[in-house]
């Protein structure tokens, strides 16, 4: 039997053959674009740093319409279409997302902010120009790209790093009345002042000791604030062992987005590690501290975009291993992070060496802000 995902990859290349072809006969519009497409499937944090590329898109081209492909679980979170942007869902995996976005196809410029492989869903799409960053040798997904933009030569958040596909100025600071909230459902939402410990992350190297979780929450309660634990799906047992009599109100993977932002918008201030939380807990205008272990700040952090927000890493800059240089593929000096297994790594100094009275001073800089 033929796998949904073979069956998207057929379709896609058709698609895009089909339209390569027709491009060779027609004229090219000339003009600003008025149909935009941001073409990725990224993480979580990832698909959220995209966020000054769209604000710029916006500022360069007001009456553009801007689609941008996005994890069918995602889409929640642009229902308030912030900078008018369009977000339709789409998984490499499901053909029927595919026959959605063939809808609306007909763009005049598309945007690859990070995997050059989806410049064959940008032509299967019609789009007349496609833009990506420079790659250090030709891969597949790199023949139908029209135009190439060099990566910056000096440090600088991915964030910012995906502003510059586009010419014209930076962005301007981010401030979160730019971003509706998007609906939420009811739910048990806790009551009064309190403070969000995420405890959760896409790799256990990113996930802080129990103990230390429970010395935070201790120090939050001495502060006046409830504490509320979070966790992603499958994480329970993180919950459990920072909390096993189950002191604290928690919601261990029971929030969709939209409940998880309305969540983390009413906190007092939230704590979390380098991971998606803490990006969405910027964009809803939290008081952020976020733990820094294998990831580096200074490429996943607030960058130039977030610079005004109330958003506070913590982390050693002088971790050895820290020492893989890679973004989406690109080799890039500058770049400091380090992505290795258990099986590489069985454990997480750089993760333990953050200690309690670091987060604490963090969470004290924030409110003396």
């Amino acid at each position: 039997m033929i796998s949904p995902r073979t069956r998207l990859r057929a379709a896609l290349v058709a698609w895009a053959a089909w339209y390569s072809a027709r491009r060779l006969l027609r004229s090219r519009r000339q003009g600003p674009p008025r149909r935009v497409l941001i073409a990725h499937h990224l993480l979580l944090g990832d698909t959220l740093m995209l966020t000054p590329l769209l604000k710029k898109l916006r500022a360069c081209y007001p009456e553009a319409e801007l689609v941008m492909t996005v994890p069918p679980a995602f889409a929640i979170l642009y229902a308030g279409h912030p900078y008018g942007v369009q977000a339709v869902p789409f998984s490499p995996h499901d053909p029927a997302g595919f026959a959605a976005l063939r809808r609306l196809r007909g763009f005049d410029l598309a945007l690859l902010p990070a995997e050059t492989r989806y410049s064959w869903l940008a032509r299967a799409l019609d789009a007349e120009q496609i833009v990506a960053f420079e790659e250090p040798r030709a891969r597949p997904g790199s023949w139908l790209v029209d135009t190439w933009r060099p990566m910056p030569a000096q440090t600088a958040s991915f964030g910012d790093v995906a502003a510059t596909l586009l010419d014209g100025p930076a962005p301007s600071p981010y401030a979160p009345q730019e971003w509706p909230a998007p609906p939420a459902a009811p739910f048990d939402e806790p009551r009064g002042r309190y403070g969000v410990l995420h405890l959760g992350a896409s790799s256990a190297h990113k996930h802080w000791p129990s103990e230390n979780w429970q010395a935070v929450a201790e120090a939050m309660s001495a502060r006046g604030l409830a504490v509320v634990l979070s966790a992603g799906p499958g994480e329970t047992a993180l919950i459990r062992a920072v909390d096993p009599a189950a002191r604290h109100l928690a919601f261990p993977g029971s929030l969709d987005l939209a409940q998880l932002w309305r969540l983390l918008q009413r906190a007092t201030v939230v704590i979390c590690p380098d991971t998606g939380v803490a990006h969405l807990a910027r964009l809803a205008g939290a008081p952020t501290v976020a733990l820094f272990g294998p990831g580096s700040p200074e490429v996943s952090g607030a960058g130039r975009f977030w610079s005004e927000s109330s958003f506070m890493p913590v982390w050693h800059a002088d971790i050895p291993c820290r020492d893989q240089h890679t973004l989406f593929g690109r080799v890039l000096p500058w770049v400091s992070h380090c992505w290795r297994g258990p099986n590489e790594c069985p454990r997480a100094l750089c993760t333990e060496a953050i200690t309690v009275s670091e987060v604490n001073d963090a969470v004290r800089a924030l409110e003396a802000r």
